[in-house]
């Protein structure tokens, strides 16, 4: 029993110096992946992110759902196409992504996080100018191919995020935006929330998704790397399954804008944003400036 309480409280000494150095930090976080679509890895998620809070941090959710979106546009008879990692979105198929994002994705998420309490508000990126974007084209084997109502994020305006913050909310941000002639986009939310990162300056940004992290020589599993710099990853991206390739693209925006690094878990992990904060080790990829690893 007693050996139990000290393998406990070592674990709170090893978080001690970290709950020290992000006092007061902003934290970005991506949410998608299984986890989404996992009832526990849900609530574990919720709690984690109230954890933070509670010990002193500034979280930001972005979340996508493309789980969710799929499901909702296949019951109602779309087709779901990808192309270059990015859904194609016809103005039908924006419609659902929208509600899916807003009035399923979004409310389960706030709902989760509010059962520790009053803390959670929504934020859909259409609205108040959070998000503005203009229509975009994806590289498919080096060409740039049209995928429909497809965003690229120009400006954020990160004013109700901050006045949340500032009132002690954690902001749960949809990704989808507003063009100039009032149309919708839907934004890769992998690159969206390092849109919303840079511009507020994050002092972390975590990304969850579906792998350990990034592999040196995929599929072999055999060399994770723990951390690399964005010339190295730049270099590596032709060579990424699609569907990594906006993850990655992100982090390198990110750490390009300013961030300090950004970091890729794994979301199958139980309480993966914990273990990445708050432990010596961390998990998952960590993308930094230059080429000091």
């Amino acid at each position: 029993m007693i050996h139990e309480v000290s393998d406990k409280v070592a674990v709170l000494i090893e978080a001690l110096p970290w709950l020290e150095r992000f006092q007061g930090a902003t934290v970005v976080i991506k949410f998608g992946g299984n986890a989404m679509v996992d009832d526990e890895l849900m609530r574990a998620f919720a709690q984690d992110v109230v954890y933070l809070r509670l010990s002193g941090l500034r979280p930001v959710v972005v979340h996508g759902g493309g789980p969710q979106i799929s499901a909702e546009l296949s019951a109602r008879g779309i087709a779901s196409e990808f192309k270059g990692g990015y859904r194609v979105t016809t103005p039908e198929a924006i419609k659902v992504v929208r509600d899916v994002l807003v009035n399923q994705v979004q409310k389960q998420l706030v709902d989760l996080i509010n059962e520790h309490g009053d803390w959670a508000e929504g934020v859909s990126g259409d609205q108040s100018n959070v998000l503005t974007a203009v229509r975009r084209d994806v590289l498919v084997d080096g060409v740039p191919t049209d995928v429909g109502l497809v965003g690229e994020v120009t400006a954020v305006d990160t004013s109700a995020i901050t006045q949340l913050l500032d009132w002690g909310k954690i902001p749960v941000v949809t990704t989808v935006a507003r063009g100039a002639n009032g149309e919708t986009f839907n934004i890769n939310a992998d690159i969206a929330a390092s849109d919303v990162a840079i511009a507020l300056q994050a002092d972390k940004f975590v990304v969850l998704t579906d792998v350990p992290g990034l592999y040196r020589n995929w599929p072999d599993t055999s060399d994770l790397i723990s951390s690399i710099s964005v010339d190295e990853l730049q270099a590596m991206l032709p060579s990424l399954e699609s569907g990594m390739v906006p993850k990655m693209e992100a982090c390198i925006e990110a750490v390009r804008g300013g961030l300090p690094q950004a970091t890729v878990v794994d979301g199958r992990v139980a309480h993966c944003v914990l273990l990445e904060v708050f432990t010596d080790d961390g998990i998952g990829t960590m993308v930094i400036p230059g080429d000091e690893k």
